[in-house]
């Protein structure tokens, strides 16, 4: 089978496809979701693992993307997970053969009840998502007092064989700001790979301001202040990478807002119901699902997947006076 680029207008070559599979969550992160009164999208809405199988194959098939990554609201709170792992790990690229690297984000609650079926079933990859290693302050951020069960699923991810695991966190200045050097520390105990995340302008509450944001810089100058660290290539990831000079492990930092990465960004997003966007802060959409459910062809959806990234913006421009907020938080678009 012949396969071709799918290439933006300003030349980005698009490889990678970010899944939210359910927007429902057992948590209520301040930066993602609303406290109370969230309108769940109807789960005869929600894509079916069959519709999620064909996006992804259309995508291998015709333009050779190498990487999926699920995502949600949370991924684990979705029925069956393991079966869709399973469906997606038999799709092989036409040009090498090989397998998709199929990553999962999560926040890790009920990570212990499934890791080895995850593994088992072809999940490559992991990141679990932790924004303080302090019970109350976790507690007070997530709106849930589940610290524990997020400390118990990444050591089941351990034991299950997932390596590397990356622990997001995002840093916002005045809550969690003071912890950076306390995950580098719990990385570098446990063999993981804290990845910190600027705050981004998707909160529920709309309470995003620039002075919250704890820059890149300031992040690594703070970890360089007590560990002697060096630059890392970081391929296509858009966080940049650095390791100890004492070789025990890396860290990550994405800068998201002040250093973004939008002119090497290779991925697309389809929401839960369907929606394909092509970039976290897009305003548009383009529905996957409803021309699925109405016997469009496969070269039907393609032409909807390429007029989309035809129209790829350049940049989210946050920060400049023409950025618009996306009527969508977090968890409605899939982190």
């Amino acid at each position: 089978m012949q396969t071709r680029d799918l290439t933006d207008s300003f030349g980005r070559v698009v490889k990678d496809l970010r899944i939210s599979i359910t927007d429902r969550c057992n948590f209520r992160c301040l930066y993602c979701m609303p406290a109370e009164g969230m309108k769940w999208v109807p789960r005869e809405e929600v894509l079916t693992f069959e519709e999620i199988e064909r996006i992804t194959r259309i995508c291998v098939e015709n333009y050779d993307f190498t990487g999926i990554r699920l995502t949600g609201g949370e991924p684990t709170v979705r029925a069956q997970l393991p079966l869709l792992v399973e469906r997606l790990a038999k799709i092989t690229s036409p040009v090498t053969g090989k397998t998709l690297d199929i990553a999962m984000t999560t926040n890790g609650a009920t990570l212990a009840s499934m890791a080895f079926d995850l593994k088992k079933a072809g999940l490559n990859r992991i990141n679990i998502s932790c924004d303080s290693l302090q019970r109350d302050r976790f507690a007070k951020i997530t709106r849930r007092d589940q610290l524990d069960k997020v400390l118990t699923g990444i050591n089941a991810a351990k034991e299950a064989g997932f390596a590397p695991i990356k622990i997001n966190v995002v840093v916002m200045r005045g809550v969690n700001d003071d912890e950076i050097l306390d995950f580098i520390e719990f990385g570098r105990a446990n063999k993981v790979t804290p990845r910190f995340i600027e705050f981004m302008p998707l909160d529920a509450d709309d309470d995003w301001s620039s002075d919250k944001v704890v820059a890149s810089d300031e992040i690594i100058s703070t970890i360089g202040s007590r560990y002697a660290i060096k630059s890392i290539a970081n391929n296509s990831d858009p966080a940049s990478r650095y390791a100890f000079a004492d070789q025990k492990g890396e860290f990550g930092v994405i800068p998201t807002v002040t250093k973004p990465f939008c002119g090497s960004c290779d991925r697309i997003r389809l929401t839960a119901e369907g929606q394909l966007r092509t970039c976290l802060f897009s305003i548009d959409e383009f529905d996957l699902r409803s021309a699925m459910r109405s016997g469009s062809t496969d070269n039907d959806i393609k032409a909807i997947i390429e007029r989309a990234v035809g129209l790829k913006w350049a940049g989210h421009q946050i920060g400049n006076v023409n950025f618009h907020r996306p009527s969508r938080s977090m968890s409605q678009i899939g982190g």
